[in-house]
């Protein structure tokens, strides 16, 4: 009998140090993004780009020596979730970064758990600023490097010398907060109120008829018109459709997108959509070496010639080797020592240019691109920066450190 307990005890040991050892050779990474839902259509590919470069890493031996392992959470596009699953994977999972979010609502919702427990989340999507954590990455756009680049290449002769604005959005954070923004700097170039529309629709809104019949009254004054949509997810399907159906097009109505990009148009019918323009910090058609080896790689992984890259899967490709560059400077995936070394950090991105984390606001040094759809659902690039463009988090065109909140600060946009 004492044997055999002798023997069930040092096999309990012997396993302990066996998980223990198998652990240690164990860096998890936790991906937060939405595979059900009305951001489903976005979000998917990206949790496949995290996947995919983990798979690349783990073939050349891993990180540190030990084995990278991506933990997956589909928080189903509810907001809550997000935070719920984020706190699993910092305190259950014990994941030593966060690659995930999309819409700006989920980061805000994540935010106070990611720095309740000193995580650290990856976001490669652009975004509102008007915020700034030390626990949190942006690899995305700010407002200076996508929004206002767009809308000054509209009113420019070449964009076509654009006087009325009419802003159509989904009612959340980020387009109401950037289309605060446009809507001071369109005042500030002596556009008047007159000439600016905005109006705001649910996630997942599926009948246009209403809102484009008034783009189309509109755009009726004469004065040449353009869209600025910041329409997230599934909805804008039905938002270019419904365009098509009512006559309007890119010749006489053009719609600058920031958020629909190769992903969202893969699959569907482009010929409604062909003239119009998205403004990102890359497109797929982007010729480099880089960016060609990307996209086989890609396609390799996922099993499938036709898959599409874009903008926040580059961005996201960006976020994941600076980590990775960062916990090999730093010896270690301490969010702390990792934060610190991330701080001025240069990566090759897509593009052909060197990007930049800024040393003080966690954003990137971006150029800006600025594309318009062909029919084979790819853009081509009309406009682009002259090199990388400072990413400012704090707006010019808003009071200092202003913040939405829904309700308090709806005024500045309608």
């Amino acid at each position: 009998m004492m044997k055999q307990f002798v023997r069930i005890f040092l096999g309990i040991i012997l396993y302990s140090i066996a998980s223990s050892s198998f652990a240690a050779d164990t860096i998890k990474i936790g991906v937060l993004h939405s595979l059900t839902g009305t951001m489903a259509i976005s979000e998917t590919t990206l949790k496949d780009t995290v996947l995919m470069m983990v798979d690349n890493l783990n073939k050349k031996g891993g990180l540190l020596g030990k084995k990278v392992e991506a933990i997956v959470a589909d928080p189903h596009s509810d907001w809550s979730t997000y935070a719920a699953m984020m706190e699993k994977l910092l305190v259950e999972d014990k994941v030593a970064v966060v690659f995930g979010c999309w819409t700006s609502v989920s980061r805000k919702f994540v935010l106070p758990v990611v720095e309740k427990y000193n995580g650290l989340l990856f976001y490669p999507v652009q975004f509102e600023g008007q915020e700034q954590s030390s626990n949190i990455m942006y690899t995305g756009a700010t407002p200076n490097q996508q929004a206002i680049p767009a809308v000054e290449y509209l009113m420019s002769p070449d964009g076509g010398s654009v006087k009325r604005f009419y802003l159509v959005a989904t009612d959340y954070v980020y387009p109401r907060t950037t289309n605060a923004i446009l809507k001071s700097f369109l005042k500030s170039k002596n556009v008047a109120d007159k000439d600016i529309k905005i109006v705001y629709t649910p996630f997942g809104e599926k009948n246009w008829s209403k809102i484009v019949t008034e783009i189309k009254d509109f755009a009726d004054s004469g004065l040449k018109t353009a869209v600025i949509s910041t329409i997230n997810g599934d909805a804008n399907i039905p938002f270019y459709n419904e365009l098509a159906a009512q006559g309007i097009t890119s010749d006489n109505v053009p719609v600058m997108a920031f958020s629909v990009s190769e992903e969202e148009l893969a699959g569907i019918d482009v010929s409604n959509l062909v003239g119009h323009l998205a403004s990102w910090n890359y497109f797929m058609s982007i010729d480099t070496p880089e960016n060609q080896k990307f996209i086989q790689d890609f396609q390799a992984f996922t099993k499938n010639d036709q898959r599409v890259t874009n903008d926040p899967m580059e961005a996201t490709y960006i976020g994941f080797n600076m980590w990775v560059d960062a916990v090999k400077k730093a010896g270690s995936t301490d969010v702390t020592s990792v934060t610190q070394a991330l701080s001025g950090m240069k990566t090759k991105g897509l593009t052909g240019f060197t990007i930049e984390m800024d040393r003080i606001n966690h954003h990137l040094h971006k150029p800006v691109f600025i594309g318009e759809i062909q029919a084979d659902g790819q853009f081509s690039i009309v406009w682009k920066s002259k090199g990388l463009v400072e990413p400012k988090n704090w707006s010019p065109y808003l009071p200092d450190k202003w913040e939405w909140i829904k309700g308090q600060n709806d005024q500045m946009t309608e």
